[in-house]
């Protein structure tokens, strides 16, 4: 099954993480930090990790992506990187050059919109325009009592959350929604480098498909059945161009151990599979034809060397997806 839509040459520009990362009609390769095996329990060493973030840079892997793990929940199983996204994406701005920074996803019920928005300005301007911020309602409910907040309006605190960052975005703006009220007096600094951080959605964080077709910079989901997934892509797509917005990116995670044999046979793993090369690379170019634009390798069940997992992904897989 192919990719329907009609697509422009290039998205509509954002900033300068985002615009090398996504292309209309090609699939680029990212990461999902931390960079390790770690099966045996939900916790990373955290060994070597600069050194891997920057070694993905160098091997020409398009992006970086940290999720938002306040809490080690037993129920969920991973810790995530462990440190503050915003804390470690301040590290790696000035530890990279070239690479996307980007989260999946920001929880944006569990942090006040204006923290998010400062943090993510920060970032952006600190990296030279290289943030991508995803956000999220967030699926964990033992975070929030936590919080002392409530899990079951999570998806409208998203909304006001969402609203209140856009926001921040123009100079000195008059707006109230349920996180606060600002008179237009006073100004939140500093901007994003090109005026406006890209946001893109995760799952569907509480709303409606129109909603998120309408809102966001592009949208993160899930691996399906790749029919499955050319469907529900497709459908995005449509909402987006029915709601009179230029086409935007789709971005998918994926779990991967790569096996040594390059004609390994392929077994479903968490989120994803192991396999040997040939059918990583197959399943990925058939992602590219449905129209998927980046996808997110997550190397945590990776049996191999991750040093030398991701010098053989350079070698043998990112020639075929450059954007």
């Amino acid at each position: 099954m192919t990719f329907e839509h009609a697509l422009p040459e290039r998205f509509r520009s954002v900033n300068r993480g985002y615009d090398a990362t996504f292309r209309p009609h090609r699939l680029s390769l990212g990461l999902v930090v931390p960079l390790e095996r770690y099966t045996s329990g939900p916790v990373p060493s955290m060994v070597d990790h600069l050194e891997r973030v920057r070694l993905a840079e160098q091997l020409g892997f398009a992006a970086v992506w940290l999720r938002d793990v306040p809490f080690n929940v037993p129920s969920f199983g991973d810790a995530g990187q462990l440190y503050d996204p915003f804390v470690y994406l301040g590290l790696l701005a000035g530890q990279t050059s070239r690479i996307a920074l980007g989260t999946a996803s920001i929880v944006l019920p569990l942090r006040h919109p204006a923290h998010v928005a400062k943090a993510a300005a920060s970032i952006d301007v600190l990296s030279g325009g290289r943030l991508i911020l995803g956000v999220a309602s967030g699926d964990r409910p033992d975070e929030y009592p936590a919080l002392n907040l409530t899990y079951d309006d999570r998806g409208e605190r998203f909304r006001d959350s969402f609203a209140y960052i856009r926001r921040m975005e123009q100079t000195s703006p008059a707006f109230a929604n349920s996180y606060g009220s600002l008179p237009g007096g006073m100004d939140m600094l500093p901007k994003p480098l090109s005026g406006k951080l890209p946001l893109l959605i995760t799952g569907a964080s509480q709303q409606s498909p129109d909603w998120l077709a309408g809102n966001g910079d592009g949208w993160i989901t899930y691996p399906r059945p790749v029919a499955t997934q050319a469907q529900v892509i497709s459908d995005w797509r449509k909402r987006v161009e029915a709601a009179g917005h230029p086409a935007k990116p789709a971005v998918q995670s994926l779990y991967v151990d790569l096996l040594e044999a390059a004609d390994a046979s392929p077994q479903a793993i968490h989120l994803g599979f192991r396999s040997g090369m040939n059918h990583l690379r197959a399943y990925l170019k058939s992602l590219e034809e449905i129209g998927i634009n980046h996808v997110a390798l997550n190397l945590r069940f990776n049996q191999a060397d991750i040093e030398t997992t991701l010098q053989r992904i350079a070698d043998e897989l990112l020639p075929d997806f450059t954007t």
